[in-house]
């Protein structure tokens, strides 16, 4: 999928197979969720750990509640 969206086709089938307002209704969230896909990995930020020592904290801790 180069666009947003489903093609023309995809749309088509949805609409025949399930009916034009549950299709649509479909359609167009797949066209929603794609848009926050793409809004996600634009803003996705890298996360450092600054702590030293920070995942053997985590385990610790993980087996303290086991």
């Amino acid at each position: 999928m180069n666009r947003q969206g489903l093609t023309f086709n995809s749309r088509k089938a949805l609409m025949n197979n399930i009916g034009e307002s549950a299709g649509t209704e479909i359609a167009n969230l797949i066209s929603e969720m794609a848009s926050e896909i793409d809004e996600l990995r634009r803003t996705k930020v890298s996360v450092t750990k600054i702590v030293p020592g920070a995942e053997e904290l985590q385990h610790s801790q993980s087996q303290a509640r086991i």
